[in-house]
């Protein structure tokens, strides 16, 4: 058996919208995603989040879930226009309650509770006033962020400012499949922008509310983007994808500048003009730990003539791009099984990962934050779930942390994506992630074999040499 180090924390992740439904309830106004799901053609089956899997009110229950399973840590998002409807103002009190409860209980079964402050849901009133692409949604951020600081800093120790940037900028304003469905390039990397002073502000803000004990940080997806030959077009594509994917990110945040290779690849976008005298200083702030959402690596080449296709980059591609300035880079599928997202299972990825951001930010620990699988998963006639393509992936991916972890990365828990099956975005409910079945009609909550397997990994804190 693999042992994983003393203190890792076992745990699960979900998102507001994806699980909480009760969106209208104590205040609670829409978000670009309730405004998303509710326009005809833009999610599977025209799916909403308005019930989801009605955690709002089986919090209790879900906790207990959790504590039966053995987990050490769950990390959740804190659905903003819940707790600041407009996204501006003070703070509805009733939103705040739900967390506090659920923190409160998250602590009394043993449960290491870990926030994510932003996970797609921007109030749709700041949308309607330019959303991401304007400069004043970073501010409103930061405002966001210090009230619900102030409100959960005394029992929460562990705080993400945002989850996968890389998404809400260039899915949502580039290639429209995400909320709030706009596909304008220039807006996209605006929005990139003023989603990473978002962070830098908001680090700040909590700071200023937070105990000194506090650990603050980001969850980034970013991409393991492989070459599809060595040819010297296919490196430069690899390049720049590269730099749409990561270094836009990782550029301010970990080296206070953006890559001069990004800013000449996209000139003909924008000329970056919306970045100000101090912004990337107030970006460049210290991290205490660094979140890693890993599914699946890219593999990219220079388009060949007259190459046509579907765009593979796993990203449910629609009639518009979410990588300016790129349209003649080519995604082609890494070998491998594939997931139900016709996403390819390359465990070896997250290995890489790991050890590209040890380099990259020495002496921040990391965390996998998100990682884990969508499959075909029925009940049996026993009313059960076996998922043993699932319990595959958990193993290898785990392998793969581990590997990392004897390499020297400073990997401090993993969080299995996702602990219920929910809302997935575009897909609606066609996709489950869940280690935990639900029945969408009865709501009824059903541990599947991976969630037992994973039970059996958490409990005893290493890794099985089979899975």
């Amino acid at each position: 058996m693999n042992r994983f180090p003393a203190g890792f924390l076992w745990g699960s992740a979900t998102a507001a919208y994806q699980i909480e439904g009760a969106v209208q309830e104590d205040g609670r106004t829409a978000s670009i995603w309730d405004t998303f799901s509710h326009t005809p053609g833009k999610v599977a089956n025209g799916d909403t989040g308005d019930v989801a899997v009605d955690h709002y009110h089986r919090w209790r229950d879900d906790v207990r879930l959790m504590a039966d399973l053995g987990l050490t840590a769950y990390r959740f998002s804190v659905a903003w226009p819940r707790v600041q409807p407009t996204g501006r103002g003070p703070a509805v009190q009733r939103g705040l309650d739900f967390y506090r409860g659920l923190v409160d209980e998250l602590l009394a079964h043993g449960i290491t509770p870990v926030v994510t402050l932003y996970h797609w849901d921007l109030p749709q009133e700041l949308e309607n006033a330019g959303g991401w692409p304007e400069r004043d949604s970073a501010y409103r951020f930061a405002e966001y962020a210090a009230l619900v600081g102030e409100a959960l800093g005394d029992r929460v120790e562990t705080w993400g400012t945002l989850n996968e940037p890389w998404c809400s900028a260039f899915l949502g304003y580039g290639s429209g499949v995400h909320a709030p469905g706009r596909t304008d390039p220039a807006a996209a990397l605006r929005a990139a922008h003023h989603l990473n002073l978002g962070h830098g502000l908001a680090c700040s803000a909590l700071r200023g509310v937070l105990p000194a004990r506090a650990d603050i940080g980001i969850s980034l997806n970013p991409s393991v983007v492989r070459a599809f030959t060595e040819a010297p077009e296919d490196l430069d594509a690899r390049r720049r994808i590269d730099a749409l994917a990561n270094r836009v990110f990782t550029g301010p945040l970990l080296n206070g500048a953006y890559p001069q290779d990004l800013l000449a690849d996209t000139a003909g976008v924008t000329d970056w003009s919306f970045v100000r005298d101090g912004d990337t200083e107030a970006i460049h702030q210290p991290l205490d730990f660094i979140g890693l959402n890993y599914y699946t690596p890219a593999v990219v080449s220079a388009a060949r003539p007259g190459q046509k296709g579907p765009r593979l980059d796993g990203h449910a591609a629609g009639e518009h791009s979410p990588w300016p300035a790129a349209d003649d880079v080519a995604f082609h599928h890494a070998p491998g099984e594939l997931t139900a997202m016709n996403w390819p299972v390359d465990p070896a990825g997250l290995t890489e990962l790991l050890l590209d951001f040890t380099e990259q930010a020495p002496g921040v620990p990391l965390y996998v934050t998100e990682n884990g699988a969508a499959y075909e998963d029925v009940l049996d006639a026993d009313g059960r779930v076996h998922d043993p393509d699932r319990i595959r992936y958990l193993h290898g991916h785990l392998a793969a942390v581990h590997d990392a972890i004897t390499q020297g990365a400073d990997v401090r828990g993993y969080f299995l994506w996702s602990l219920l099956d929910n809302f997935e975005w575009a897909y609606g409910y066609t996709k489950r992630f869940g280690a935990v079945y639900v029945d969408y009609e009865t709501q009824a909550r059903i541990p599947k074999s991976s969630a037992t397997w994973y039970s059996r990994v958490a409990r005893s804190g290493g890794l099985p040499a089979e899975s």
